[in-house]
C-alpha cells in the first residue's frame, strides 16, 4: 500500500504547487495594485451605462442586434479558415460553394445596411 501511495506523491505536489500559485495570483492584485478612482476610471466604458447603476435596468435592443450581427460574421470567419487551409484540396465545387456562401452573407449584410441595423442614433 505504501508503494501505491508513493506513486501519487508527484501528483499531490503538483496540485499543491498549482494551488499556491493560483492563490498567489488571486491575492497579488489586491496587495500590489493601488486604487485611486477618478471620474475617467468610473465613467461608462463599452456599454454606455454608468458602472454602478441598477443591474436590472432596461437597455436598448440595439445591443442585442449588434451582438447577433457580430456572431453571424464571426461564424463566417470560422467557416473561412478551414476552407482557406484546405483550398488546394476542395476543387471547383468547394470554391463555388464558398462563393455562394459569401454571396448570401454579402446580400444579408447589404440588407442589414439598407434597413439601418448598423446605424447608431
Amino acid at each position: 500500500m505504501a508503494d501505491l501511495l508513493k506513486d501519487y506523491i508527484p501528483i499531490v505536489v503538483f496540485i499543491g504547487v498549482a494551488g499556491v500559485i493560483g492563490m498567489a495570483l488571486l491575492v497579488a492584485p489586491f496587495i500590489v495594485a493601488y486604487s485611486r478612482p477618478d471620474p475617467e476610471k468610473l465613467s461608462a466604458y463599452e456599454c454606455g451605462f454608468n458602472a454602478f447603476d441598477d443591474a436590472r435596468m432596461k437597455f436598448d435592443v440595439r445591443f442585442y442586434l449588434v451582438s447577433i450581427l457580430f456572431i453571424i460574421f464571426d461564424l463566417e470567419v470560422a467557416f473561412l479558415f478551414p476552407w482557406a487551409v484546405s483550398f488546394s484540396h476542395v476543387g471547383q465545387f468547394g470554391f463555388w460553394a464558398m462563393m455562394v456562401f459569401l454571396a448570401i452573407l454579402t446580400l444579408g449584410f447589404i440588407y442589414e445596411w439598407k434597413k439601418g441595423a448598423l446605424e447608431w442614433d
